[in-house]
């Protein structure tokens, strides 16, 4: 892969934002690499910002500072375009963004040589209709999350999959995460680790109030439906990504499925990804 152009997208407000920019921008000057920025690095840059979803369309990689809720806002920006993204971390644990402040131009110079792996990360289609009416479709990296917006209450989701009946949750909601966010909401949930190179779906009840409702692992092909049962009151809520979503009404049903478009993650050309479960989950120490 052949880089001539750059997208370089940034947490604005962090405080070492600044500086990393600054040793960026005399790096990609030196190469002769063709610059693009949006909004919040465009000024430090000195180049004319461009929306997120503009950068994916023309360059040959992006390059995201910040942290995991940045590197998920710029991947659903990307829309369907498999635009390589690498992450580098600004903040603290950071799962997507797998490349250290002190590694961004070691990592980005394996990259010009071709000596890094791109990793295909499954996407997750989410779908909600009300009477049959779709009432809007997103693009999930993570994970579709459904959960009971008002204190101490429960709520009742009717699960399906492929048509087939799996369990009525009576729980604080349900987690329906891509292998990406297994080590998200999901993990925190008591659901398992995939490996992101599978493709599978999960199903993660929040706090069930039944100690046999476990975490369930389905195939790609699955199409998965969540009917909600919210007994006529309005404080049910869909979240995707953490970022967006809308308020759910009764009877209301959510359909996620494999998405035909998966997103390009450049992968840390240092660490393996069981060293990266280690350094980010202290993973297996006792």
């Amino acid at each position: 892969m052949k880089i001539q152009s750059i997208g370089v997208c940034v947490k604005a407000d962090h405080p070492r934002a600044g500086e990393t920019l600054e040793v960026l921008s005399r790096w990609l000057e030196e190469r002769g690499i063709a610059v693009h920025a949006d909004e919040g690095s465009a000024p430090a840059l000195g180049v004319e910002p461009e929306s997120q979803s503009s950068l994916a369309e023309h360059v040959d990689l992006i390059l995201v500072l910040g942290g995991d809720g940045t590197l998920l806002s710029v991947a659903r920006s990307a829309g369907t375009r498999s635009v390589p993204i690498l992450g580098v971390n600004l903040g603290r644990l950071g799962f997507l963004t797998e490349v250290n402040v002190d590694e961004m131009l070691p990592a980005l110079e394996q990259v010009l040589a071709g000596e890094t792996r791109i990793e295909s990360r499954m996407r997750m289609e989410v779908r909600v209709l009300r009477d049959g009416v779709s009432l809007g479709a997103y693009q999930a990296l993570n994970d579709a999350v459904i959960t009971k917006t008002a204190l101490s209450r429960m709520i009742d989701l009717d699960a399906w999959a492929d048509g087939a009946h799996v369990t009525t949750y009576h729980a604080d909601g349900l987690i329906v995460s891509t292998p990406t966010g297994s080590t998200a909401y999901s993990l925190s949930a008591g659901g398992p680790l995939l490996l992101p190179g599978l493709d599978a779906l999960v199903l993660t009840p929040i706090c069930p109030h039944s100690l046999t409702q476990r975490p369930l692992v389905t195939t790609r092909e699955t199409e998965i439906e969540i009917v909600v049962q919210s007994g006529g009151e309005d404080d049910v809520a869909l979240t995707v990504d953490g970022q967006e979503g809308m308020r759910l009404i009764d009877g209301d049903r959510v359909l996620a499925r494999a998405s035909e478009h998966p997103v390009a993650l450049v992968g840390s050309p240092f660490r393996s990804r069981y060293e990266i479960l280690h350094a980010k989950l202290r993973w297996g120490e006792r």
